[in-house]
């Protein structure tokens, strides 16, 4: 393919662009370069989307849209397949132009077989219209950003004009989720559904469990459960968390799908999941089975294996990765490449500090922290639990989320301190001092961490927003390689009875 010297200018701007940042070390480049490259020559993103040899695909949703992309890297370059991808998850157009831009030699070529490519719900109209790809998957809506994107409906719209911009693409659906599910009434797009068998349900401490005509236990986070086609109450049959389950409309009769790829002999076993995905692409099935007596793939085109799966939410996510391969035949390689992914993309860590355990976690919106304490709470040993909840751009200035959350949780874990940071450190201790939590509010990260660490039961868990975590990594990986601070270690600043007003 032909490039012209407006593309290799471009190219070769946006390489200049990157060295420089990382001699002054000034950043780490993840969305200038393609600023700087889109100066140049606007039309350069859909000129390099194009020569992919054989495949575009996009990932979106609120939750679990990187380690979608990251499963689907990781799988395909396992069989062999050059691919590019936004791997530093800037997720807006300049990141992923960057992404390309810099895959690209100095002559503006690109040589890919894939492109993986983790994609903002915000912006990917614009990018769809540019990229083309041959799929969209999309992993959940939740709440997340109110002040950026508001509620859920809004975000559907935009999804839906999303794929109006790929008529051609398909569609890779949760077809658990009433909410995203709903992209596929009346869209152009051919449609592939995912889903999960009811043996996932079965006697599990982390699960959401009603078949009392859709009433909640309370205290779940849910999306407003309403037919998107005739606007009345959905029914359940069952949750798996938040609004994902078995659902119907006893009023228009449109209900969850057949899924083409269907999860099931899900077993939580020393923290870890293993399931079996059985694939019903081409295989002419009536319905998928799933039930206490097991996942009967017998009518199934193929069948996966999948284990060592931390967190009910990457059952999920691995099974939407395994959909999107599968529709577009990849995924012959899916369990032998998933023995050795890691998942924590540093949103999940675990070090060694002072002889004690700490571990890290995201959590940006209401669903993603309710299955952080979820997962505390599945941890019966004594621990101590530090939240930081910042406002910056990137995390949203708006927290009322926080009254989406029941941290009532929170007082089962086991927890023996609750200490609150963050620029809205006391919006979080107002907020826990409703569902009567105690917490203190620190003034020295690093001294706490050590303290509680050190001084603590041993076992702390560290929550924070998205603004909070790299360089929460950062802070945790030098104390974890020795590095003594020496400020203050007066760690709280008074009760929160105290301060919370």
């Amino acid at each position: 393919m032909g490039v012209g010297f407006r593309s290799r200018l471009a190219v070769l701007c946006a390489k200049c662009a990157d060295c420089l940042i990382r001699r002054l070390k000034i950043g780490n480049g993840g969305s200038f370069p393609g600023y700087v490259a889109g100066l140049v020559d606007p039309g350069i993103l859909g000129r390099l989307a194009g020569m992919v040899r054989e495949k575009v695909i996009v990932v979106t949703g609120t939750n679990g849209k990187t380690t979608v992309t990251h499963i689907l890297c990781h799988v395909l370059e396992a069989g062999g397949k050059k691919v590019v991808s936004n791997r530093t998850g800037a997720n807006m157009p300049n990141g992923i132009l960057t992404a390309f831009v810099l895959a690209a030699d100095r002559d503006a070529y690109l040589d890919a077989d894939y492109a993986c490519i983790e994609v903002d719900e915000f912006a990917a109209q614009e990018i769809l219209a540019r990229l083309k790809p041959h799929c969209m998957v999309v992993t959940n809506v939740f709440r997340d950003q109110l002040d950026r994107f508001g509620e859920v409906d809004a975000v559907v719209d935009r999804l839906k004009g999303a794929a109006e911009q790929a008529p051609d693409g398909l569609l890779v659906l949760n077809g658990d989720d009433a909410v995203s599910y709903s992209l596929a009434y009346g869209c152009r797009n051919p449609v592939f559904s995912y889903g999960m068998g009811e043996a996932f349900l079965r006697n599990e401490p982390w699960v959401d469990v009603s078949h009392e005509g859709g009433q909640n236990d309370g205290g779940a986070v849910r999306e407003n459960a309403v037919c998107r086609l005739c606007g009345e109450p959905l029914a359940y049959d069952y949750f798996q968390y938040g609004q994902l389950g078995s659902w119907h409309c006893p009023n228009c009769g449109v209900g969850r799908p057949e899924p083409d790829c269907l999860a099931g002999d899900v077993v939580f076993r020393k923290g870890e999941f293993s399931f079996v995905i059985a694939d019903f692409k081409g295989s002419g099935r009536k319905s998928p089975q799933g039930g206490k007596k097991g996942l009967r793939t017998e009518k199934a085109a193929g069948a996966c294996h999948v284990s060592g799966v931390k967190f009910a939410y990457n059952v999920y996510n691995v099974l939407s990765a395994y959909s999107a391969l599968s529709a577009m035949d990849a995924a012959g390689n899916f369990g032998e490449a998933m023995r050795n992914f890691d998942f924590g993309n540093h949103r999940e860590s675990v070090f060694v500090i002072g002889g004690g355990r700490v571990q890290l976690h995201l959590a940006k919106n209401p669903m993603g922290f309710q299955q952080k304490l979820f997962f505390l709470q599945e941890d019966p040993e004594p621990k101590d639990v530090i939240i930081q909840i910042n406002d910056t751009d990137l995390d949203g200035r708006d927290v009322s989320w926080l009254w989406d959350v029941d941290f009532q949780v929170l007082g089962n874990v086991n927890a023996k301190q609750v200490v609150v940071d963050g620029t809205r450190r006391y919006d979080m201790g107002l907020r826990l001092k409703y569902d009567d939590i105690s917490c203190d509010f620190l003034s020295d990260f690093q001294g706490t961490v050590r303290q509680l660490a050190e001084q603590g039961t041993g076992n702390l868990y560290v929550i924070v927003n998205y603004s909070g975590l790299y360089r929460t990594n950062r802070i945790l990986s030098r104390l974890q390689g020795g590095y003594r601070h020496e400020a203050d270690h007066r760690t709280f600043v008074s009760e929160s009875a105290q301060l919370v007003r």
